[in-house]
């Protein structure tokens, strides 16, 4: 079959198409041939090597999220059978033609969903709901402040935040992704370029920050963070250190936490994948939520798409088209 490899750790160039052997799925596994394949900031750190618990890259096939047919089913693997569409999570894997996945991880293309569409939801959806719902407990009524609000990230967290009844702010990098967060129901969309967020937000409040960058940001965002708010980190863009005040935190009770999707436990994403299935399917089945899709790459081009990645000009999710 054919796959994109990481000949070594390094730049977009290392991606490279080879041919691999088809895997051959365990008793807990379904093979999925894979119609498409979703891009995430994680694989381009995991092809650098430099992401979490990702080890020697050398020879892997990268690929966090896909969408296909369910072609075989191991005999552990009694939801699905041959001929199932499914979207699913993986370690690793996805840029290729076939895959084996965690049967437990797998979740049905929801109706009227492309296949294009359903490979840019496990991982995006997935780190949202836990990040977002479950580390940082938002509810109906609180005000959500994301960083990189135009981002796969991004644009997935401001939706299911509108259709459960938040208020959501966001900063984005130019004034036509500061209207595309707008258009997808953001109330607060701030050009972190020419406004400082805190000062546009500081008579407001936030109750929860889902934020990917670090740095500087993280005594901000703690200062805009009402009582009891909480602070969630999935990323570091601009450096992990960062000076705040402890007493505050004390003082206001702040909660400061944030997660890594990949190293976790298989039971904990099967778990995950059930969650999200009973409270986010729903959302896509009545139009209330929908993956933004920026454009897509044939496999071969997983360069360019990892490319387009890192300048951070894209609206949404970028996309492999592994199989018409």
């Amino acid at each position: 079959m054919n796959a994109i490899i990481i000949q070594q750790p390094g730049g977009p160039e290392v991606l490279q198409l080879r041919q691999q052997p088809k895997p051959s799925c365990a008793p807990h596994q379904v093979l999925i041939k894979v119609h498409a394949a979703g891009i995430n900031r994680p694989d381009v750190l995991m092809r650098q090597g430099k992401y979490a618990a990702s080890g020697d890259v050398t020879g892997l096939v990268p690929g966090l999220e896909l969408a296909g047919i369910v072609e075989a089913c191991g005999a552990d693997a009694a939801r699905w059978k041959p001929g199932d569409a499914v979207c699913a999570l993986l370690p690793a894997g996805g840029y290729a033609e076939y895959a084996v996945v965690d049967a437990r991880h797998c979740l049905p293309v929801p109706r009227g969903v492309k296949m294009v569409e359903a490979a840019a939801l496990p991982e995006t959806v997935f780190t949202v709901w836990h990040n977002v719902f479950q580390r940082g407990a938002l509810q109906a009524g609180e005000t959500l402040l994301v960083h990189g609000g135009s981002s796969g990230i991004g644009t997935t967290a401001i939706q299911l935040a509108k259709s459960l009844g938040c208020r959501v702010a966001v900063t984005a990098g130019d004034d036509a992704k500061c209207e595309a967060c707008r258009q997808l129901g953001a109330d607060w969309a701030i050009n972190y370029k020419t406004e400082d967020f805190e000062d546009v937000l500081r008579a407001e409040g936030v109750d929860v920050v889902l934020d990917m960058v670090g740095g500087e940001y993280t005594a901000k965002n703690l200062r805009l963070l009402k009582d009891d708010g909480r602070l969630v980190f999935i990323n570091a863009m601009q450096g992990a250190a960062a000076e705040f005040n402890a007493l505050e935190v004390m003082r206001r009770r702040l909660h400061i936490t944030g997660s890594t999707l990949r190293p976790r436990s298989d039971d904990f994403k099967a778990a995950l994948a059930a969650e999200v299935e009973k409270h986010v399917w729903p959302l896509l089945t009545a139009n209330k939520f929908w993956p933004v899709i920026y454009t897509t790459f044939p496999l071969a081009e997983a360069m360019a798409a990892h490319q387009l990645m890192e300048s951070s000009a894209h609206v949404g999710k970028i996309v492999l088209r592994v199989a018409e």
